[in-house]
């Protein structure tokens, strides 16, 4: 209206066609107005059709039908194995013979029969070879053994006791006399020493009467003393005073024992 007033108020001349024209212009720009305002308000735009996922649906699993059971077969008993032959009878074993056995007191006694190594203690040994042998036992610490056995069909037994003493020594001597001299065996056990001749010289002594029991290699002589009596000479046939001296040897390796305290035996072997 102000823009009307203010056109009203131009000259009458001029003011018709300054109307004309600006009045035009305010229509038509209403117009304008009115026709995007009417688009924008009744058309609306079309929402794009959405995408339609079409599911595959899942087929039902088929229930395959049940087997019937076949029938049991019926069991088949197996035939029974072929009996077997009877085994034959073992024959027996020929008996035993020519037996040694040997004992001992102390652990791990070494037995030879000849030199040749048979075992050790306990020893059981057959079929060996009969006649006359030599037997030796031997321990560690101890004086060996040593035996003439005889292998016959009749078993030899044979004990062997280190832990004691045991004297058994026998020699062919020539007692010489300050004339003359005689023959006859020196023996040497537990006892004592014994002269057995068919001399008169003939005599017995025990060991704790013993005052001298020397050997005199070089000049081949066996001297033995009675304490507080006789003295005796020994000698023998022999080229060398050997025999002497090993019968010497044995003896007092006894005698030493027994002053030590060592147990005697208790038989004379």
């Amino acid at each position: 209206m102000a823009l009307l007033d203010e056109n009203s108020s131009m000259s009458p001349g001029q003011g018709g066609k300054s109307f004309s024209f600006g009045g035009r212009h305010v229509v038509m720009l209403l117009l304008v107005t009115v026709a995007a305002g009417s688009y924008f308000l009744f058309s609306s735009p079309e929402e794009p059709p959405e995408d339609v996922v079409e599911t595959a649906q899942t087929p039902l699993p088929v229930l395959e039908p049940t087997p019937e059971p076949e029938p049991e077969a019926e069991s088949v008993r197996p035939a029974p194995p072929p009996a077997e032959p009877e085994p034959e009878p073992t024959p027996e074993p020929p008996p035993l013979t020519h037996i040694l056995r040997v004992t001992s007191d102390v652990t791990g006694t070494q037995v030879f029969l000849n030199r040749r190594f048979l075992g050790n203690t306990p020893l059981d040994m057959a079929n060996l070879e009969p006649g006359r042998h030599q037997l030796n036992i031997s321990a560690q610490g101890y004086e060996g053994i040593s035996r003439a056995i005889d292998i016959s069909d009749t078993p030899v037994e044979v004990n062997i006791e280190f832990r004691v003493v045991r004297l058994d020594e026998t020699i062919d001597v020539i007692h010489k006399h300050r004339l003359g001299s005689c023959q006859g065996q020196l023996v040497a056990n537990l006892q004592g020493f014994h002269y057995q001749t068919a001399h008169d010289d003939a005599f017995s002594m025990s060991l704790d009467q013993v005052e001298l029991f020397e050997i005199d290699y070089l000049d081949h002589r066996l001297q033995l003393k009675v304490r507080g009596g006789r003295n005796y000479n020994f000698t023998d046939e022999q080229d060398t005073a050997d025999p002497l001296f090993v019968f010497h040897r044995d003896v007092e390796k006894a005698r030493t024992r027994l002053a030590q305290g060592h147990q005697p035996a208790s038989n004379n072997q």
